[in-house]
């Protein structure tokens, strides 16, 4: 039996398949705090360790929800934007401190944040909501988001996938082995990623002194 029918995420996937995998990336890639990435690696380790799935639809399915969860999040940014943010943002993890951090960014590198985003841990269920907030062009943002959720979805299901097909292989302790050390570069990763966090907002506040104020926005962002 995989390994992987020991953890929660997979019960999930499991039961649910591709129906699981599509909401909670939409839902994340929207502005929601879920395990978006998280489904997707469980999912696509999932299909090469099993074969009950089909990689191909896993990340096609991904690739799919998170430019469309993106979509929603960018709109939805840009139509209540700064004001609402300010009074309900930190119900999902949008405290002022990251929409400062948000502002800070899309200054300073505008659609980049897009693509970049999807692949950073502490950006990527609000890079699309803060690019709506920040009025970065709606053509611009369309083209960003498309090429970052497609590649997103490629590399880590793709990466996954194989690593789902090696470990199922590999038995005893050396395969045990091989999961601890994935497991503590995911734990390494997380706290460079939250360090690096605190580092940035530092810069932000330097940079964007004082509290936010509704309708302020990044320029270079308005401009792309």
């Amino acid at each position: 039996m995989s390994f992987l029918h020991d953890l929660p995420i997979a019960d999930l996937i499991a039961n649910y398949g591709y129906i699981a995998i599509f909401i909670i990336i939409t839902l994340e890639s929207a502005g929601l705090p879920l395990p978006g990435e998280t489904v997707l690696l469980t999912s696509a380790a999932y299909a090469g360790s099993t074969g009950n799935l089909s990689i191909a639809l896993v990340v096609a399915i991904a690739a799919t929800a998170a430019i469309l969860g993106d979509n929603a999040g960018y709109w939805v940014g840009r139509r209540w934007g700064l004001p609402l943010l300010l009074r309900k943002g930190h119900m999902i993890g949008l405290d002022h401190g990251r929409l400062k951090l948000g502002q800070y960014l899309f200054r300073r590198h505008g659609g980049k944040i897009v693509f970049f985003g999807r692949f950073t841990a502490m950006l990527r269920a609000y890079a699309a909501v803060l690019a709506g907030v920040n009025k970065l062009d709606a053509r611009r943002f369309m083209v960003f988001n498309a090429v970052g959720g497609v590649a997103w979805a490629s590399i880590m299901g793709f990466g996954a996938y194989l690593c789902g097909r090696s470990i199922e292989n590999v038995m005893g302790p050396v395969g045990l082995a091989l999961l601890a050390f994935v497991l503590l570069g995911a734990v390494a990763l997380w706290m460079f990623m939250r360090r690096h966090e605190a580092r940035l907002m530092v810069d932000a506040e330097a940079a964007i002194p004082g509290p936010l104020v509704a309708g302020s926005v990044a320029p270079q962002a308005v401009a792309g």
